[in-house]
């Protein structure tokens, strides 16, 4: 992306009201590659919104996007898709700008569903949610794994207790691969490497399952090529371990990075362990995408869920759904401060 699609922050919010619950709101979406036709074809799957507007610094990612959704149109700017009338805006482009483009968008009373991370640092992440609060207006971040059914098996499992007391979480993300654009190994563009890329999936795993238990001290150890790197770096990580203490007892160990030599495309775990059975959460053959989940019973092995499960889209289509029926604020968002909180003491900032 290019600083085109930074806003000229509004100053005054929009004189629009929402009292009245909302049929088929109208999207923007700003950063239209990859990940945000993704979302957006979701979206338009399931009908719940209209596709009104596409804006993106490269020409070809537009016309990708409105081959999907004709009667969108193309834009260049943010500046732009916040003069379309708009309801909802769909954010999908380099983590630097997020923040301050979902802050513009809220000044104008538009709700926003962004990609992780929200923001590069918990203070930048309270100034988001602050911001939707003012506004009234829904937020939602894109933290996808929540969505899969097997994630959705174990919390019920953990919430009901039906494990007994969870005294460790163990959680794995390494992708063989690695980003291929280089702002992501630039700490300014990225807000880090592979945590807050990969880990943060994991982290809020487990404090969203476990019911956002306050964290006690967090621990960690990056890496870059191999080296240790001395907290706070200027340089980004290519691997991470940490240790994170929560009230009750219990321990949370996050591995993770890019380009890790693992004999697959990417092992992505969530290990449950309870007085009384655990749960698990995994990938399949090195796959991104699918996943099983299994409950242990001394050496039983109960499945939970398994392939398919069409599970990427979801939390963008429940977000499009709720501001359907109003979008209003929703507090349950600011729990993300929390994990981001925990990311900053990963990066010791």
């Amino acid at each position: 992306m290019t600083n085109a699609l930074e806003p000229a922050l509004a100053t005054a919010p929009s004189a629009r009201t929402h009292a009245a619950p909302l049929r088929r709101p109208r999207l923007g979406f700003l950063g239209v590659g990859w990940i945000g036709r993704n979302r957006m074809e979701a979206i338009a799957k399931d009908g719940c919104a209209e596709i009104a507007a596409v804006a993106d610094a490269q020409a070809d990612a537009c016309e990708a996007a409105c081959a999907m959704a004709p009667g969108a149109a193309s834009l260049r700017s943010l500046d732009a898709l916040l003069e379309r009338d708009l309801d909802g805006l769909v954010i999908a482009t380099p983590s630097a700008l997020h923040a301050r483009q979902a802050e513009a968008a809220l000044a104008r009373g538009v709700a926003v569903f962004c990609q992780k991370p929200l923001a590069r640092t918990a203070e930048e992440t309270r100034g988001v949610i602050d911001a939707a609060r003012r506004a009234d207006r829904l937020l939602g971040v894109d933290l996808s794994y929540r969505r899969t059914a097997g994630m959705q098996r174990i919390r019920e499992l953990v919430s009901a207790g039906e494990i007994g007391d969870v005294y460790a979480v163990d959680l794995v993300f390494h992708n063989a691969y690695g980003p291929d654009k280089p702002w992501f190994r630039d700490p300014v563009l990225s807000g880090g490497g592979c945590v807050i890329d990969l880990g943060i999936h994991m982290v809020d795993l487990a404090l969203w399952t476990l019911g956002f238990p306050r964290v006690e001290a967090v621990s960690s150890r990056l890496h870059a090529g191999g080296r240790r790197l001395a907290l706070p770096s200027a340089v980004v990580e290519d691997h991470a371990v940490a240790q994170i203490d929560l009230a009750g007892g219990c321990v949370a160990r996050l591995a993770c990075s890019w380009n890790l030599p693992a004999g697959r495309d990417a092992v992505i775990e969530a290990n449950f362990h309870g007085t009384r059975g655990g749960a698990s959460f995994r990938n399949v053959g090195g796959s991104f995408y699918d996943f099983v989940a299994e409950r242990f019973d001394g050496t039983r092995a109960i499945p939970l869920a398994s392939p398919p499960d069409d599970w990427g889209g979801r939390a963008a289509v429940h977000w499009a759904r709720a501001l359907a029926n109003g979008g209003a604020f929703d507090p349950e968002i600011e729990r993300l401060t929390e994990v981001a909180a925990v990311l900053d003491a990963i990066y010791e900032r």
